[in-house]
């Protein structure tokens, strides 16, 4: 049996509202709000990478819980922005945690890492492979976002979530799912070498390329129906779920998978308006925003659900006891 012991955050400290992309591509407020619903978001700093807020995110969790990580036995950090391909960013954090005797592995699962890498530990708990195991949701998609693609860049923000599962003495894991609609990868894609996904032609720049439309279509069309069957898998209905937390990748799509649901609205933490879209992060950041506003607290049932490139997605319901 497994569960989530510690939580912890971190945002870079640079906050950058709408009128900054004004200066260089033509958008303003008012047009990103009204598509978006974002307000601002955090850029890291040069020299900041995805495993520095990592490590933040790593120590808010020590400094909120008291936890010792010292014997923590592996490591998975969620990317898509690692510092570079190889070490991985786990490694990089193992590293500067100074976390010896420890196994490390990156989930390249974009917006469904977090909740990817929560089915792993899991896996990896209950099984007794591992018995303490960090996942973290960390990016730097500043870096990679094409500032010239005014449909995209103004969607991005940079910051880290953690999470330490550990074995309890009852299982706090109630169900999961995931899919993959792997056709559609051509949608929302990171390319550097390959100039074409299912044999349609895309640019291998290195910067991040998304078919907003196909992507909020997909979105809105299949997650509200992969929540309904999570929820009938654990047995449960809709109203036995104190909180839905799907990835804050746009407040439009968190409305309309709301509205789809019948769920109200004020049961659905989001991270977007505060933090733009910050694919693995954003459900840690949406989770610890409630919890500080008084949302989320012990003894709710919490359902996540991350979905983004692949075109994929992971969803999870867990008893909140922290």
């Amino acid at each position: 049996m497994s569960q989530i012991t510690a939580f912890g955050t971190y945002v870079p400290e640079r906050i950058v509202d709408n009128h900054y992309f004004e200066e260089f591509i033509d958008t303003n407020d008012e047009w990103i709000i009204s598509r978006t619903g974002i307000k601002t978001r955090r850029f890291s700093k040069d020299g900041e990478y995805t495993s520095d807020l990592a490590v933040k995110a790593v120590n808010d969790l020590v400094e909120s819980s008291g936890k010792d990580i010292s014997d923590v036995d592996f490591i998975i950090v969620c990317t898509t922005s690692p510092d570079q391909p190889m070490p991985n960013s786990a490694s990089r954090v193992q590293y500067k945690l100074g976390i010896q005797n420890c196994g490390c592995n990156d989930v390249y699962a974009a917006c469904a890492g977090f909740v990817y890498g929560l089915q792993i530990a899991h896996g990896f708990v209950n099984s007794g492979i591992y018995r303490k195991v960090l996942v973290i949701g960390s990016e730097t998609l500043t870096k990679i976002m094409d500032l010239e693609d005014r449909t995209s860049c103004i969607l991005f923000g940079d910051a880290a979530g953690a999470a330490l599962i550990e074995p309890g003495d009852s299982e706090h894991f109630i169900a999961f799912n995931s899919g993959t609609n792997g056709d559609l990868g051509h949608d929302l894609y990171l390319s550097h070498k390959k100039n074409s996904i299912n044999g349609v032609g895309i640019n291998p720049h290195g910067k991040i390329v998304q078919n907003g439309r196909s992507v909020f279509k997909w979105a809105v069309g299949n997650i509200p129906k992969k929540i309904r069957e999570l929820v009938e898998k654990a047995g449960m209905t809709l109203d036995d779920i104190d909180y839905i937390v799907p990835h804050s990748a746009n407040l439009r799509i968190i409305e309309a998978i709301v509205k789809d649901l019948d769920y109200p609205m004020e049961r659905v933490p989001e991270s977007v308006t505060e933090f733009g879209n910050t694919s693995s992060a954003s459900i840690p950041l949406a989770i610890a925003k409630s919890k500080r506003n008084g949302g989320i607290k012990k003894g709710d049932t919490v359902l996540m659900i991350g979905f983004g490139g692949g075109l994929t997605f992971a969803g999870a319901i867990v008893k909140w006891e922290i």
